[in-house]
């Protein structure tokens, strides 16, 4: 199974648009902007679960509520430090969506 999580990014966005654009102007059919969604969908997570390294800390002044439904935990958390080596960086409200990637990275794998 692949996250459509980073459809409501910036770059999930424009491409969603240009797509419209596309089945609009007659260029492709639905269909195919479908597929591309979807392989924008698998190359979003692959990339992020094998090319970032990052790693960072934070620090939550307070759990403001939390929710775990379809495999699927979101936190919202207030008064939030993000740390990365020297730098730090505090906000006022955070969102946190995660996902099971372990289990299915294999699944996928054979899609």
């Amino acid at each position: 199974m692949n996250y459509q999580l980073y459809r409501n990014t910036t770059l999930g966005h424009t491409l969603q648009e240009t797509l419209d654009d596309f089945i609009q102007s007659g260029q492709i059919s639905p269909q195919l902007a479908i597929k591309v969604m979807l392989q924008f969908d698998r190359s979003i997570n692959q990339s992020l679960a094998n090319r970032v390294k990052t790693r960072l800390t934070f620090k939550a002044g307070h759990l403001k509520t939390y929710r775990f439904c379809d495999n699927v935990w979101t936190f919202v958390l207030k008064d939030v430090e993000f740390r990365e080596v020297q730098e730090l960086v505090k906000v006022d409200k955070v969102k946190i969506v995660a996902c099971d990637g372990k289990g299915s990275q294999a699944k996928d794998e054979r899609d």
